[in-house]
């Protein structure tokens, strides 16, 4: 039986690796680590299907280490000890550097499994390589993370896709052998979602069920032959973007309908219930914001009831947030004022605090005249004063930009009435 293609065709060195230049190009953060065989301990944190574990076994083909792998599906603390034994072992034999242990999807280790790596790490008797698609922050655990480097892996472009399909046709065993016309790629680009090791699996099935040459792929044959491509959830896959994707936009868009249905969608596919509550998290203040700062507190507060009681019970909870944030009033008014700060101070630098505004700790401070112009508001009718709080330089700019709904119309008469015309408000 033959390996899939993905397997036969996977990089084995840091010239064939596709993609992530930010970390393996020329000028990558990783490249001049693994050239010098002076590897960290470190996560790979990215979509499913950039590569993560490829790029583990080129670290350790390219330092030259002894290679050791678990899957944290199917391993539990017996079996980490075991291999760290062997580990130590190994590393005293063949090699005066220490064993790469890689574990794909750490993020599903529970804490005692994620426990038992700390010695083994902190003494260096492992390098350890930990692959997850979500947010080490929340999923590994402090001391084990404080031990690590984070890495981030993008999703593919469509320039990266195009050229695993070109390395295909031309170098694997079996596919170099048909002749083979990409017509259309977009239908195939689309399917993949970024990831690489799917559309080579979409490829491979298209390939397969063609019986005469030459296979001309178009938009019309993908759609034909992989029909069923939404049929499942799939946890780790294009789906768990795409169906968190329609469930927060259901929520932005005020229907708590399609909200909950994506919410069962998620339910019965068996998704992660902190996933979906940090996700409410994010879009109470991205969506709901101003509108209705206690979107944030019921968010919050489901966050802390799923992850104490976990399924099937959280359902219920996940439901009477998603129904709140759906019917609640909605406003990306913070959402903007921070994306368009972020910018300026990007386009702007460093700019000088003003010194009305400047600390001044000491007598020193206090003789240069560092807060010396400072208008303390409560001293002030309606405990406000007009005075400048932004630099000189960017004077006048409004960042924030109240958004049209009750609260938030209040707010802006609010602002109106003591900055009069300085903002435009």
């Amino acid at each position: 039986m033959n390996e899939p293609l993905a397997e036969r065709i996977r990089p084995k060195s840091l010239e064939e690796y596709i993609s992530q230049k930010h970390l393996v190009g020329d000028k990558g953060s990783l490249t001049a680590q693994i050239k010098r065989g002076t590897i960290p301990s470190l996560i790979l944190w990215g979509p499913p299907g950039t590569g993560k574990t490829t790029l583990a076994n080129i670290i350790a083909n390219e330092s030259e280490r002894p290679f050791y792998t678990l899957s944290a599906i199917n391993s539990g603390v017996k079996d980490i000890r075991e291999v760290i034994d062997k580990a130590k072992q190994s590393g005293g034999l063949f090699t005066a550097k220490n064993p790469i242990l890689f574990i794909d999807e750490i993020h599903r280790f529970s804490k005692s499994q994620q426990d038992s790596l700390l010695g083994a790490v902190e003494k260096g008797w492992i390098t350890l390589i930990g692959a997850t698609t979500e947010n080490p922050s929340f999923e590994v655990i402090p001391a084990l993370l404080s031990r690590c480097q984070v890495y981030i892996l993008n999703a593919f472009d469509k320039t990266d896709l195009e050229s695993l399909l070109d390395r295909a046709i031309k170098e694997d065993s079996i596919i170099s052998k048909k002749n083979i016309e990409l017509k259309e790629t977009e239908a195939l680009l689309r399917l993949s979602g970024g990831d690489g090791r799917k559309l080579l699996n979409i490829f491979e099935l298209l390939i397969n069920s063609e019986t005469e040459e030459p296979i001309v792929i178009t938009n019309d044959l993908v759609l034909k032959k992989v029909q069923k491509n939404t049929v499942l959830y799939d946890k780790t896959g294009e789906q768990h973007y795409d169906i968190i994707s329609a469930f927060i936009k259901s929520i932005r868009g005020s229907d708590p309908n399609g909200a909950i249905y994506w919410l069962a969608r998620m339910i019965e596919g068996g998704e992660d219930v902190k996933f979906i509550a940090r996700r409410m998290l994010i879009s109470a203040s991205e969506d709901i914001g101003i509108a209705n700062p206690t979107a944030l507190v019921i968010a919050n507060n489901t966050f802390q009831a799923v992850t104490t009681i976990g399924y099937p019970e959280a359902r219920i909870v996940l439901s009477q947030c998603a129904v709140y944030l759906a019917t609640s009033a909605k406003s990306n008014a913070s959402y903007e004022a921070i994306n368009k700060a972020i910018s300026t101070v990007k386009q702007t630098g460093d700019l000088s605090v003003p010194l009305h505004l400047r600390n001044a700790p000491t007598k020193l401070m206090k003789d240069l005249g560092y807060g010396e112009d400072y208008k303390y508001a409560h001293s002030y009718q309606n405990n406000f004063v007009e005075q400048e709080f932004l630099p000189k330089e960017i004077e006048n700019t409004a960042f924030y930009e109240p958004g049209n709904n009750q609260r938030e119309n209040a707010l802006r008469d609010f602002l109106k009435k003591r900055w009069k015309d300085k903002y435009g408000y």
